[in-house]
């Protein structure tokens, strides 16, 4: 079953075991996938649906954070629940030593052993983790990695 099919199907058990927050948490998911596919004018892929759950998870935090700095304990409580649906969509998250070894393998596959790596290789080793990685780990932390081993020099 697709990602797309199984936000419908939990939709319509939200629905019908009356479960309100979670059914709005999950309508404005399903609104999100489909403004995206209205906007590219095709049905979206379970990659691209992976996308915009990440995109949303990401306002989610931004917002609870600065709720929380407001003082409004309720929207910042609110934001949460709506975080927990949709991380419940989301891939298995990877380990820091799968990113660690991902992190090895796309520098080893862009730096040829004739030169060392350096910090002009960074787009091209962001290139090669952003599919392989996109959904299952923090996409920001791991350009800072990558940016910190291109930053050293060769042992």
């Amino acid at each position: 079953m697709t990602l797309r099919a199984t936000i419908q199907e939990d939709m319509k058990a939200a629905m019908r075991s009356r479960e309100a927050d979670r059914l709005a948490a999950i309508r404005l998911l399903w609104s999100a996938v489909k403004q995206r596919e209205v906007d590219e004018r095709k049905e979206l892929v379970d990659a691209e649906v992976t996308a915009v759950i990440d995109r949303m998870i990401k306002q989610r935090r931004d917002s609870i954070a600065q709720f929380e700095q407001g003082g409004r304990a309720d929207l910042a409580a609110k934001e949460q629940q709506e975080l927990t649906v949709l991380q419940a969509y989301m891939p298995q998250a990877l380990s820091e030593a799968e990113v660690d070894a991902e992190i090895a393998a796309a520098i080893a596959s862009v730096v040829d052993s004739t030169r060392v790596a350096s910090a002009a290789d960074m787009g091209k080793v962001m290139a090669v983790l952003k599919p392989r990685l996109a959904g299952r780990t923090d996409l920001a932390k791991v350009s800072a990695t990558v940016k910190a081993r291109l930053a050293q020099p060769a042992a």
